[in-house]
């Protein structure tokens, strides 16, 4: 028993020498009691909507106001239907709302006009909430008042609903859960790769104390970390093609013709990404155990806040910026894009800097960091 306890003992004594450790163990229970608490949640708000409102009537007008003071959906305007499906298709709205000219004209001759209800089917989950949602289009305060009887004609016939709503769901029609969830499994898989292999590489030299033998080699320290990483950025680059291959071949995931060479600077930028941030943890690290340590703590949270679960537009308003600071959250909406919706590399710029600027960034940091070290 006592040696149980002097071995015991010498645990915890090792344990307090790691004061990072400490910090990871005592602030990721309370990050992710965060995150489950307020975070993460099925339901969003201020989902944006893209409309055309040819009648500008004041049915028409009701039934917008009536969409604002709901609060579910965000409306903002553009110039015809062609534009609201190209911006559900490159993000900038989730739904559409397609009012034609003639909507006042056949609703007063009691003929039952029809909407247009567009929903963007790549996130399944949100598609339902939408159409959910889409009461508020002919919600029991908007009908009301679109019922005029003539005073003057004898049995008129009112339509039980004044107008009807087409709903049509664009690139998922299906609503596959496995079209939306395997893109960013890719993701999530070339990451835990990435951060585990290439953090703990730098860290196992410090630790086996075969690290000053390699400084005295004749290679520049530049060479030596790109060296150290390459062997598993092709891993990457493997795993990239090899998993999507499986999702093509096994799950039926999507990859049409224009993907082919979308998806080449995709996986360069995105395994690139994730090469330098496990660079990063490992010259931060001065153990193994501490690198596996950072490595979880940047996965668990990428994962929940990155929309592969759950939509962004359902957290918080102070959360929501915090999904942006990891490298998972762009690679999402950028495969997701190329595959389901055959996004425009224009539309995706900003999604594919932000990946380049995390590679430019750990990379230089973790440079100057690796020199500092070795004096």
């Amino acid at each position: 028993m006592n040696i149980i306890k002097a071995l015991a003992k010498k645990e915890f004594m090792q344990l307090k020498s790691e004061p990072r450790l400490i910090g990871f163990i005592i602030f990721m229970p309370i990050l992710m009691l965060i995150l489950f608490g307020y975070a993460l949640k099925l339901e969003p708000k201020n989902v944006k909507m893209a409309y055309v409102d040819k009648d500008k009537s004041y049915f028409s007008n009701l039934i917008k106001t009536n969409i604002w003071s709901d609060g579910y959906f965000k409306l903002y305007k553009v110039n015809s239907k062609k534009q609201i499906i190209e911006d559900i298709r490159s993000g900038k709205a989730s739904a559409g709302l397609f009012i034609q000219k003639t909507f006042s004209r056949e609703l007063t001759d009691n003929a039952q006009p029809h909407l247009q209800f567009f929903v963007d089917g790549t996130m399944p989950s949100l598609a339902t909430s939408m159409k959910n949602n889409s009461g508020a289009i002919n919600d029991s305060a908007v009908t009301n008042d679109m019922y005029f009887l003539n005073a003057d004609t004898k049995n008129v016939i009112i339509a039980k609903d004044p107008f009807v709503i087409d709903t049509k769901v664009l690139f998922n029609k299906q609503e596959k859960e496995t079209w939306f969830f395997l893109p960013s499994v890719i993701g999530v898989l070339i990451m835990q790769i990435s951060l585990i292999l290439t953090g703990i590489s730098m860290v196992r030299e410090k630790e086996n104390n075969t690290l000053e033998q390699l400084l005295v080699a004749p290679i520049s320290r530049t060479q030596l970390i790109i060296a150290k990483i390459l062997p598993y950025s092709l891993i990457g680059l493997f795993e990239f093609y090899f998993i999507l291959a499986l999702g093509y071949f096994i799950f039926d995931l999507p990859l049409p013709p224009s993907a082919y060479l979308s998806l080449v600077p995709l996986s360069i930028v995105y395994v690139g990404a994730m090469m330098a941030l496990g660079l990063f943890i490992s010259v931060i690290s001065q153990t193994q155990q501490q690198a596996m340590f950072i490595a979880i703590f940047i996965i668990i949270p990428s994962v929940l806040l990155s929309g592969m679960i759950f939509p962004i537009e359902a957290m918080p308003s102070f959360i929501q910026p915090i999904a942006y600071i990891f490298p998972l959250t762009y690679f999402n909406e950028i495969i997701r894009g190329i595959l389901i919706k055959e996004t425009l590399f224009r539309d995706l710029s900003l999604d594919y800097l932000a990946l380049f600027s995390f590679i430019l960034f750990f990379s230089v940091t973790s440079i100057l960091k690796f020199k500092r070290y070795i004096g």
